[in-house]
């Protein structure tokens, strides 16, 4: 199995959409990135105020004549074991990305992946025994960079099932694949069955 060149031309000829010159998009996948990022924060940060923490709120001392600052609980923010001044709350950091910068950005990092030769195309791909030995064998035959990502229709069980604990390499369908990891990885494999749904994906 050998893989070839996946150039701008052959882009068009499975009519994939693609935006590989210009500065278009270059902000939609910027939105886009960010929003997948900030939707994988938990936003469980959380302290607790000086109402929230352990302990008395009887006054510490009199008010006049200790010779200290006036006070009117340990649980103040300068004592140890006090409440935290305008500390971290848990909050929702999740971004929303409409629908046509979603494809926009999708156009735009998958033709500039295109114009670097970053791509290329492969008329199958599977290793049916399952083993890990196979899958590395199989993937170094067409990829010779450190990381790669293989994008098909789909893979049988036996391959996910070989690909698994190879953390160089992603297996992912061409209905699932998105913009960061497009970006992420040195090498794209796109087998042939899954030009339909990247062209029906890229499709305005």
């Amino acid at each position: 199995m050998s893989a070839k060149a996946f150039t701008n031309k052959e882009a068009d000829a499975a009519k994939i959409e693609i935006i590989a010159e210009g500065d278009k998009g270059l902000q939609a996948i910027h939105d886009l990135v960010v929003a997948y990022r900030a939707n994988r924060r938990t936003g469980s940060a959380s302290t607790k105020t000086r109402g929230e923490v352990s302990g008395t709120t009887k006054k510490m001392y009199k008010q006049k004549g200790t010779g200290n600052a006036r006070h009117g609980a340990k649980t103040a923010p300068i004592f140890v074991g006090g409440g935290v001044a305008f500390g971290p709350r848990p909050r929702d950091y999740s971004k929303k990305v409409t629908k046509k910068t979603r494809k926009l950005a999708f156009q735009r990092a998958l033709g500039a992946r295109i114009s670097e030769g970053a791509v290329s195309s492969v008329s199958s791909f599977s290793a049916s025994d399952g083993k890990s030995k196979t899958f590395v064998k199989e993937v170094s035959a067409i990829c010779d960079k450190p990381r790669a990502l293989i994008i098909a229709k789909g893979y049988d069980e036996k391959t996910y099932l070989a690909g698994r604990n190879v953390s160089w390499a992603l297996l992912q369908t061409a209905a699932e694949v998105n913009v960061e990891q497009i970006l992420h990885y040195d090498q794209i494999i796109l087998v042939e069955d899954s030009f339909e749904t990247l062209a029906q994906r890229s499709a305005s």
